[in-house]
């Protein structure tokens, strides 16, 4: 128990205090707090105070965080708090005297690199399993996209941002007859409706999410001055896109896991991971992935990373994973219909039981910054529930101004880092290079075939010409002969003399050679004539 009279609000010895109850402190114990949790009440009971006690408190024994803020409300955590009637009249309860209002170290993160560091993936990186629910694909489509990432892994093509992904797939649309055999049909309406679903990404924006220098996991797990660093992630414009949102954060957990070595219980965890909105994440999501999220969720603890969920009723989260939340705080739930009643009845039966009052009733009952507590014990089994008041934050309640929020942007460790985004040689580039090289080995040989064509056609006109020639000369012979024999015969019946047979065929030669030479100069002459006038 703790000497509540003590001026700290937190004993690292003794674990991290949270709330207070009539049996006194609660705490979470140090080695359970990478056993993950739930946080869970209704719009305007206290979820988000309740959220940065506990972020400022891993804090401040060094554990760094990570959390999305939806509203702006979390960056007051980057600032002392102060004093107000509120807190002071609520010291007594606490048993503290002096509080030390102090802020923590903040890092400011946003996807589309508006208001804060930008956060992004390759395509290659999110994967075709969690591509394919960003983009809304059914299960024939989810198909051809993992066809499309075998083919690009064969073919050692890196798909890095979006156009590296659409020209895969045009690449794969286009040669589909090549890998029919081998992963079956591929249809060009399915890469048609892809591309159409990747469309409306970019329409929304996601586009902005991918690229280079990708987001190094481990920036989230550093510690400044002995304190862990609070990664605030902007979510008000992401949050517009909630499925966005959650296969980003989804992602992020993913890495995570895929990322960090092994190191079992430790005496504090490594990184404690909020997931606020969590409901986001289980909606529209495959029995495939849920499954997926579900052995992550069961296996990143020995990693050292804690995960709590912050939705409104713990009936939004699948039952088996609900099962592996340990530490429990549960805000008022409103029951006006017979439904709601049911999820009250569904929330109490989360917790152990306490003798001393109804559960069910308590949650109904339950003031703004109360709630029903249970922790793991230091041997991973859950306290009886208990109803508490949550301490108030050390530091600010409330939204910073734009000023502050780039002020600490700018001297944050990691400024520069991924401002600039790097565009380096990668699917798109390599396809677009061989997609030339066809087209102009194409139209070398259309050239080829062309030119052949052409040379064809000139020798059969050549041949043409020549038999002409041949034919004219035969003609003109033979008519020649014929003349001068039919000459001789009547010369003979005559009396007349006849030259000699010399004189004879020097004539034939003679008058076939000139009647050659005439019809060849016609044929020539018309065939040049014919090609002019083409």
């Amino acid at each position: 128990m703790f000497n509540l009279k003590k001026s700290k609000m937190y004993d690292n010895e003794r674990g991290l205090y949270i709330a207070h109850c009539a049996e006194g402190a609660l705490s979470i114990n140090g080695k359970m707090a990478n056993r993950h949790g739930l946080i869970a009440g209704a719009t305007g009971t206290g979820k988000t105070v309740s959220l940065q006690v506990l972020a400022e408190t891993f804090s401040q024994v060094g554990v760094p965080c990570f959390m999305a803020d939806m509203k702006g409300d979390l960056s007051g955590i980057s600032q002392p708090g102060a004093m107000s009637g509120f807190i002071e009249k609520r010291l007594p309860e606490f048993g503290i005297e002096n509080p030390q209002f102090q802020a923590c170290p903040v890092r400011f993160f946003d996807v589309y690199g508006e208001q804060g560091h930008p956060m992004r993936a390759t395509v290659s990186q999110m994967g075709p399993l969690l591509l394919s629910r960003l983009l809304g694909l059914n299960e024939i489509q989810d198909g051809v996209l993992n066809i499309v990432f075998r083919i690009a892994d064969e073919k050692g093509l890196l798909l890095i941002d979006i156009k590296d992904l659409r020209s895969m797939l045009d690449y794969v649309a286009k040669h589909s007859k090549e890998y029919t055999t081998k992963y079956g049909t591929i249809a060009t309406a399915t890469i048609g409706a892809i591309q159409r679903a990747i469309l409306q990404m970019e329409t929304q924006g996601a586009d902005k999410f991918f690229g280079e220098p990708a987001f190094d996991i481990r920036d989230l797990l550093q510690t400044e001055g002995g304190k862990g660093i609070m990664n605030v992630l902007a979510a008000d414009k992401l949050m517009m896109q909630p499925k966005l949102y959650s296969t980003f954060l989804l992602w992020l957990i993913s890495e995570l896991y895929s990322t960090l070595p092994e190191v079992g219980d430790q005496e504090l965890p490594k990184l404690v991971f909020f997931f606020d909105e969590a409901h986001t994440l289980f909606e529209d999501t495959s029995k495939a992935l849920i499954d997926k999220i579900e052995q992550v969720i069961r296996l990143i603890r020995s990693k050292g990373v804690g995960i709590y969920f912050v939705t409104q009723l713990p009936t939004d989260i699948p039952e088996i994973i609900l099962g592996q939340l340990g530490n429990r705080i549960q805000h008022a739930l409103r029951a006006y219909t017979p439904k709601d009643q049911r999820a009250v009845k569904t929330a109490a039966d989360t917790f152990r039981a306490n003798p001393e009052f109804k559960t069910d009733e308590a949650i109904m009952n339950l003031e703004t910054g109360e709630a029903l507590v249970s922790f793991l014990d230091e041997k991973g089994a859950p306290n009886i529930v208990q109803r508490a008041k949550i301490l108030f934050p050390l530091s600010q309640i409330g939204a910073i101004n734009e000023a502050q929020r780039l002020d600490i942007i700018r001297r944050s460790g990691i400024s520069g880092k991924y401002d600039t985004m790097v565009d380096r040689e990668s699917a798109f580039e390599v396809l677009l290079k061989q997609a030339e090289e066809e087209d102009a080995l194409v139209q070398q040989q259309k050239e080829e075939a062309e030119l052949a064509k052409a040379d064809k056609s000139t020798g059969k006109k050549k041949q043409g010409v020549l038999g002409k020639v041949i034919k004219a000369i035969i003609t003109a012979v033979t008519a020649t002969i014929g003349t001068l024999v039919g000459t001789a015969v009547s010369n003979k019946v005559t009396g007349k003399k006849t030259k000699s047979n010399t004189s004879v065929a020097g004539k034939v030669v003679k008058n076939a050679t000139s009647a050659a030479t005439r019809t060849a100069t016609r044929e020539i002459t018309r065939d040049i004539l014919g090609n002019l006038l083409k």
